[in-house]
């Protein structure tokens, strides 16, 4: 899902959080949940409308949302072990 958006994708329009910035955080700082992601980006922590699409409150929806990435994440790392 998130391989068709560039890294400099804003993913967290409140707190200005790029789809890389998001990648950095689960790879090098083990952020494997929408918790732990805002903990080390404040991605989803103001209005939460990208933590997923039911909480999703904007008039404009996003296209992309922290929920879809860890569950992304989550699939590609059951598929290695």
């Amino acid at each position: 899902m998130a391989r068709k958006f560039p890294h400099s994708y804003v993913v967290c329009k409140c707190r200005n959080v790029t789809l890389g910035e998001i990648i950095y955080s689960i790879k090098e700082k083990n952020a494997d949940s929408i918790e732990k992601i805002g903990e080390s980006t404040d991605a989803g922590t103001c209005c939460k409308c990208c933590q997923s699409k039911e909480k999703d409150i904007g008039v404009e929806k996003m296209e992309l949302y922290l929920e879809q990435i860890v569950k992304s994440l989550r699939n590609r790392w059951k598929k290695k072990s």
